[in-house]
């Protein structure tokens, strides 16, 4: 996997990168990270791709950077809870 390009974010690690003919974005908050592929026959540019990440992506990535959060949670507590019990 190549790193095309870092697109600076203030919450955002935004990187584009280029593997087997796809494009691949990939926005990271803490330790959660959310990728997105596109063929390269699919877009016409790089630029193009850097065009989808629309500050209305971004915000649809935060709601499911929460919910992964919570998910994330739940999954650390049960295990807690299992290992309390055995």
């Amino acid at each position: 996997m190549r790193l095309l390009k870092e697109i600076p974010h203030e919450r955002y690690k935004i990187q584009l990168f280029n593997y087997n003919q796809k494009y691949i974005v990939k926005i990271e908050l803490g330790q959660f990270e959310q990728t997105f592929k596109i063929g390269e026959l699919d877009v016409d540019s790089l630029e193009e791709v850097e065009r989808m990440i629309t500050p209305e992506l971004l915000s649809n990535s935060l709601k499911r950077f929460v919910e992964m959060r919570s998910d994330w949670e739940n999954a650390f507590n049960l295990k807690n809870r299992l290992h309390e019990n055995s």
